[in-house]
């Protein structure tokens, strides 16, 4: 058994907190980069080239990349060997999110009551997904998620005579639904399996995976492929205002499901799909 001092917890998702608002991915930032090159319509070359200088300047000066620096998404990989000492998880990881958007100061967006919507003030708390695995560490991964995209995002309960088809058309209508509000060029989070609640947590943690790494199924695989061709031919373009690249990235997450239905989630991410990992 090892143990992990809930002080640690805290200081690593505050730093978690930070990084991820302050700095994109590398993988996304380098197809970002790739994107003005493949870009033919010279307006939105001109603002993919924008995006990019945005994220640079964001880096250098150690700011946020957007100003909706969203709400703190926290996926937790516990090892079933660690003891948590000092404190609960739960109360750590929040304590962490406080810290780091005060310290970072970074914007609070996150009301105490949906229909009362008193701000909390620190940010908190945070949607925790905690997950039991083998080992003695523990990984947390900070996803902060951005509503211009999330409000954008869908479930489907589909039947299951629906087929590959069916789901490149409901993305592609879910891409359409979103426009220029979603901050384009997106990238899409594709949850397909489980039930209702399941599929749409499938669809967030497909936004944590690497853009540069294809689902570990090549049947998967070619469907990202096909669901990224497909919805680059909308010519919805950068923030709207056309050309030929509406996504950056596809990423499926696929589960066992149930013999009478066919559920599908997209969670639409904007091109600062933002997260950060660490390991204690």
């Amino acid at each position: 058994m090892r143990e992990i001092t809930a002080s640690a917890i805290t200081d690593a998702v505050r730093n978690l907190c930070i990084e991820a608002n302050c700095k994109l991915p590398e993988d996304l930032y380098n197809t970002l980069c790739a994107s003005a090159g493949a870009e033919t319509d010279g307006l939105s070359k001109s603002i993919l080239l924008d995006l990019q200088e945005n994220v640079n300047v964001a880096q250098e000066r150690h700011i946020p990349i957007c100003q909706d620096t969203g709400m703190a998404v926290v996926f937790v990989r516990l090892g079933q060997e660690v003891h948590i000492v000092g404190g609960l998880l739960t109360d750590a990881i929040n304590e962490g999110v406080a810290a780091g958007y005060r310290d970072g100061g970074l914007r609070c967006s996150v009301v105490g009551d949906p229909l009362r919507r008193v701000n909390t003030g620190d940010n908190t708390p945070a949607i925790i997904h905690l997950e039991l695995v083998e080992g003695d560490e523990l990984e947390i991964t900070v996803a902060p998620k951005g509503f211009g995209s999330e409000n954008m995002s869908r479930v489907y309960m589909l039947t299951p005579a629906a087929d590959r088809k069916n789901i490149i058309d409901a993305v592609c209508a879910t891409v359409k639904a979103a426009g220029s509000n979603a901050c384009p060029p997106m990238v899409l989070g594709v949850g397909i399996g489980g039930d209702f609640e399941q599929v749409t947590y499938l669809a967030k943690k497909a936004l944590c995976r690497s853009v540069a790494q294809p689902n570990d199924d090549a049947y998967y695989a070619e469907l990202e492929k096909d669901i990224l061709t497909a919805v680059n031919t909308l010519g919805i373009g950068s923030q709207g205002f056309g050309g030929d690249v509406t996504a950056l990235a596809v990423m499926i997450e696929a589960a066992p499901t149930h013999i009478a239905g066919l559920p599908l989630a997209i969670n639409v991410g904007c091109h600062v799909t933002r997260h950060a990992t660490c390991r204690l």
